[in-house]
């Protein structure tokens, strides 16, 4: 029996406006995504990216992760686009900075790819994205995406498929050479993709580098066996820890679920804060771009700033979220930009979008010019103590900003993304989710015993009733 899945949505399925995130969507997979919605989604992005030039050519590229729903997701949100006349270029199965880069390099008018990024199992979702992958998000057409599924006022049309192979290979080797000419010597590197992505475009990486690869969860597999392809979560970064040491390894990199996110570990098996690589990043680019504006977010990590003013270059701090980051680069001019999750983005010729290739070859011709180990390269940078992220639930997010703002009037106040306090000794910030009933604090201080009493001072005005 075949499946009619362009039944009309309110036939159907009600689409969740919950799957609408801030910068992508996402949900349960069978409750919240399911081929039904794919369809949908392919017919409304078509229409959504042809209002204003309804003649105009439209291709749009897609691609899809390991997860085990995505290729027939793939499929019918296919079928969507070319009944809405998009002509879909199918670049296959991709990690997310490829499937970016596909979009600028092909002249696309927009793409989308299929994931869930470093969620469980259970999930998956779609990242779209205008012409040199512009992300379109819950402030930049999520709205009128909706709109266009629930009153069904889709384009007709009549598209076509051309599948487009070898992306890859060829985003990786762009993405070398957009790294600078700097020599990378001989190292031994541990990477643990997770069973996601990273795997696909570590390995044409490794083809390219003199380096010897120690591979850890290596097959493409949506389940993720072994642990969540989160890297931000520090247990997921144990096996690699413990097989950087038992190899006596130069480097260890952990790439997320969809492969736009990297985290480093050093030869000691230590975790490298994503500020400090972030600030190395910097650093590498301002020598090329003197004076550049960078861009980073506002969760703390002051040992970038640091880094940028010390290099003469312009520091931008942005608002959290990798779309809200790349929005602001392309106002400012800004040759990179980093995020505390891991995220660090380049001002490619084809877009500015996630580098993480960019920034891997980068890190290695770090430590080949300064011709020390990682550890001593990183050890001068380790100048705050950070109290990590942590979340409180709280029904009057409003209300506890408020008490912050009071109880800190004396601060240096920022209510950019939430609310940054600066004082000489510490410096915090407190933002809302956007989608739970959770405020998110991040705070450093020049010393540990700083950090711990001032971590529990704005704690303790958070959690009053």
């Amino acid at each position: 029996m075949v499946r009619d899945f362009s039944l009309s949505v309110n036939q159907t399925m009600q689409v969740s406006h919950a799957i609408f995130k801030a910068y992508d969507i996402r949900g349960l997979v069978g409750s919240e995504i399911t081929p039904q919605v794919a369809y949908h989604l392919g017919r409304a992005y078509a229409t959504f990216l042809r209002e204003g030039n309804a003649d105009a050519p439209l291709r749009v590229v897609v691609g899809y992760d390991m997860r085990v729903s995505s290729e027939d997701l793939k499929g019918e949100l296919t079928r969507g686009l070319m009944e809405s006349g998009a002509d879909v270029l199918d670049i296959g199965l991709v990690s997310t900075p490829v499937f970016y880069f596909s979009v600028g390099h092909l002249h696309a008018q927009g793409g989308i790819i299929i994931t869930a990024s470093h969620n469980p199992a259970t999930y998956n979702g779609f990242k779209c994205t205008r012409e040199q992958a512009i992300p379109v998000g819950g402030d930049s057409g999520f709205a009128r995406l909706i709109e266009i599924i629930e009153s069904e006022r889709y384009n007709a049309g009549e598209g076509k498929v051309e599948e487009i192979p070898n992306m890859t290979q060829l985003a990786v080797e762009s993405h070398k050479n957009f790294a600078g000419q700097g020599e990378v010597r001989p190292m031994k590197i541990v990477v643990d993709s997770g069973n996601g992505m990273g795997a696909q475009y570590m390995d044409v990486l490794f083809s390219l580098l003199p380096v010897e690869a120690v591979r850890l969860y290596w097959d493409l597999d949506g389940s993720f066996p072994h642990h969540e392809s989160n890297p931000i979560k520090k247990e997921t970064l144990k096996d690699l820890q413990a097989k950087v040491i038992a190899e006596k390894a130069d480097v260890g990199i952990a790439t997320d679920g969809d492969g736009d996110r990297i985290f480093f570990v050093d030869d000691a098996g230590k975790i490298v804060e994503p500020a400090i690589i972030r600030g190395l990043l910097s650093q590498v680019m301002l020598r090329r771009f003197p004076g550049a504006v960078i861009c980073y977010d506002v969760r703390p990590g002051k040992i970038t700033e640091d880094m940028i003013l010390e290099s003469g270059g312009k520091p931008s701090r942005t608002r959290v979220g990798h779309s809200l980051i790349k929005a602001q680069m392309r106002r400012d001019g800004a040759v990179f930009g980093g995020e505390s999750s891991g995220h660090f983005f380049y001002n490619f010729p084809t877009g500015t979008y996630d580098g993480p290739l960019t920034a891997i070859v980068q890190i290695l011709q770090e430590i080949t010019r300064t011709g020390k180990s990682f550890s001593e390269m990183t050890a001068p940078l380790y100048r705050y103590e950070q109290s990590g992220e942590i979340n409180y639930q709280v029904i009057e997010k409003e209300a506890a900003l408020t008490r912050l703002k009071t109880h800190f009037a004396d601060g240096q106040q920022d209510t950019q993304d939430g609310l940054s306090v600066t004082y000489p000794t510490f410096w915090f910030n407190v933002r809302p989710s956007n989608t739970e009933s959770l405020l998110r604090l991040n705070l450093e201080a020049v010393d540990r015993a700083t950090m711990e009493a001032k971590r529990d001072e704005v704690s303790a005005i958070i959690e009053q009733s």
